[in-house]
Order: C-alpha cells, then sequence, then structure tokens
C-alpha cells in the first residue's frame, strides 16, 4: 500500500528538492504539495507530485487531510524575508504563524504520525555564536519571532495533543530550485539575479556580517530523517554548514565560479545580526548530516542552473506597511 507524505511550500526550493529526493529514494510514498505560488514556482514541482494550489493562512485543509491518508508533514512554507519582516509585519505573521497554526491544527485532527517543520536560525537572533540548540532564543526581528512562535505551538500541540514533532532550524540554505527573483530574501540568489541584470552585487554594511552557507543537497537525507527516525522525535536540531565566511568572502566565491568581474554595492548597515550560525552535532548524531558539498561546489551548480532561467518578473512589494526608518535601496 501507498503512504503519502504531504510537503507544503512544494514549489520553494527546499520543498521540490525535497520531492525529488523522496521520488527517487521512497518510492513507496505518494507526494501530496501545497504551495500558493507567492515565491515558489509550477516549473519546480517534479511529475508525480500530486499538487493543489492553496494559501496555508486561509484555506481550509479538511478536504487534503480526508481526501488523502497523510502519514507525515513536511511543513516548508514561509515567506523568510527576514530583513523585509518589520516592515510587513501583518504579511509576516500572516504567512509564517497562521500559517502553521491552520496546519497544525490538521495534523492534530487527521493524527499524522509527524509534522517536520522548518523553523530558522533567526530564532537565536542576537545570541553569541556559534548557536547550540539550548543557545537562548532571542530574537531579533519579526520574522525570527514568528518562528519561535510556531515551535512553541507545535510544542504545546505534542503536549496536550500527543502530536509528534521534530523542528529543524536550516540556515542559509542554497541551490538550484531557489527564487532568485525576490529583491529581499536569497543573497546568493540576490547577486545571481544582479549580475544577470548587469547591475553590482549588493552588500548592506561592509560584508564583515558571517554566516554559513548550506548546499540544499546535503540537506535533504537529514530531513527525511528527521521524519521517520524514532530518534528525531520531538527534537529541535540545527541543520547545515559548519563553515562560516564572511558576506564579503562570499561574494568574492561567486564571482570566482562566474569567471566573471564583478562589481560589489556597499549600501547603508541594516538591522541584523551580526555573527550567525550555528554548532550541528545533533543533526550529524540524530540525522547523519554531513556537510559534503562547499560554498564553491554549491554555487558552480546553482549558477549553471541561474544561467538558463527566464528572465522572470523581480519581486518587489508595492507598497510596505510601514515605511519609517526603510532601508534607502528599498525605499519606493
Amino acid at each position: 500500500m501507498m503512504k503519502t507524505v504531504l510537503i507544503t511550500g512544494v514549489a520553494g526550493m527546499i520543498g521540490s528538492r525535497m520531492a525529488e529526493w523522496i521520488i527517487e529514494h521512497q518510492k513507496e510514498y505518494t507526494i501530496v504539495g501545497i504551495d500558493n505560488l507567492s515565491g515558489g514556482y509550477l516549473e519546480n514541482i517534479p511529475a508525480g507530485v500530486q499538487f493543489v494550489q492553496a494559501d496555508l493562512a486561509t484555506e481550509n485543509l479538511d478536504d487534503i487531510f480526508s481526501k488523502h491518508s497523510i502519514e507525515y508533514v513536511l511543513h516548508f512554507a514561509a515567506y523568510a524575508a527576514e530583513g523585509l519582516s518589520p516592515f510587513i509585519r501583518k504579511y509576516n505573521y500572516t504567512n509564517n504563524l497562521v500559517a502553521t497554526a491552520n496546519v497544525v491544527n490538521a495534523c492534530i485532527k487527521y493524527k499524522v504520525k509527524r509534522l517536520v517543520f522548518t523553523s530558522s536560525m533567526a530564532v537565536y537572533g542576537h545570541s553569541p555564536a556559534p548557536f547550540t540548540e539550548s543557545t537562548p532564543a532571542q530574537p531579533a526581528d519579526p520574522y525570527g519571532v514568528a518562528k519561535m512562535a510556531c515551535e512553541l505551538d507545535i510544542q504545546i500541540a505534542g503536549e496536550q495533543h500527543q502530536l509528534d514533532w521534530c523542528i529543524l532550524r536550516p540556515h542559509n540554505v542554497f541551490g538550484r530550485n531557489q527564487n532568485i527573483w525576490d529583491k529581499y530574501r536569497n543573497v546568493l540568489g540576490i547577486w545571481m539575479y544582479q549580475h544577470l541584470d548587469n547591475q553590482p552585487f549588493s552588500i548592506f554594511g561592509d560584508g564583515s556580517q558571517k554566516r554559513a552557507f548550506s548546499a540544499i543537497e546535503d540537506c535533504l537525507l537529514p530531513m527525511w530523517n528527521a521524519t521517520v527516525l524514532p530518534e528525531a522525535s520531538k527534537q529541535i536540531i540545527n541543520i547545515g554548514s559548519d563553515v562560516e565566511i564572511s558576506v564579503l568572502t562570499a561574494a568574492e566565491t561567486l564571482k570566482e565560479v562566474m569567471g566573471q568581474d564583478a562589481q560589489i554595492q556597499f549600501l547603508e548597515q541594516r538591522h541584523e545580526v551580526k555573527n550567525a550560525y550555528s554548532t550541528h552535532e545533533k543533526a550529524a548524531t540524530i540525522l547523519g548530516y554531513k556537510d559534503r558539498t562547499s560554498l564553491k561546489e554549491g554555487l558552480t551548480e546553482m549558477w549553471a542552473w541561474a544561467k538558463d532561467q527566464p528572465k522572470r518578473k523581480r519581486m518587489e512589494w508595492d507598497a510596505y506597511e510601514i515605511d519609517n526608518g526603510m532601508y534607502d535601496s528599498w525605499k519606493k
């Protein structure tokens, strides 16, 4: 008998690549995928996925859950524009927190075996890096607050309604199928778009802020293990690369991969965490995570893909919820 996995955000990078991986490696599972296509693309969704276009924040999920006998839910859908989140608070909380509450309700009601939720390293905020899972949560922006609230809600559902869960905290995941047309998120994709559009790479501040960029290829098997392994039950786990580098070094690495000169434009410093990277002992021990793909290797594959993409319209907000303190490069 075929088993069913539900993937939210299936048209985005993580969702679509996870769907590809399951189709290739877990053939006894069928996949139902949900996406509202606000930040993902139909072309990303692999053949064989039963796709439902729906907005998780407003959709009644009963029809989807009652129609399919869903064993596991991989909840990847989110709007992860962390730097923009202070200017779109309502949208941020609706598309991250309210949408997740809707998913949690359905998981409880239809007794799924486990909910896997991709949270974010943004929950750690201004805590000193490297972050461990026991590092206190001190979100520095509404996006981090929304992810932290989702985590707490899921844990309450586990205590009160016996919902099994695993919370993953990935960071700076990149690779093929990433949205490179969004002005506000995915810095590596932003630079690729800018170069294809004959613009300089934009860096907020001096580029000394440190991040660890994580190749999606290294995360897929661990994410599946988070779904099915008994040891992953009710665990919070950082997942991603152990190699922290400056944003400026990441830009120089991409320039090297492109084999072409690219200018860098330094913009005003924005409100953001200076250093954000994690340790991953739990991911290695419980999920079998291995940091196999270097930034240069991952960027080489992503750049080869990006060069062949259609010239889509760039996602820019027509109006923000508030303009107070808006950065010059994002002003209308």
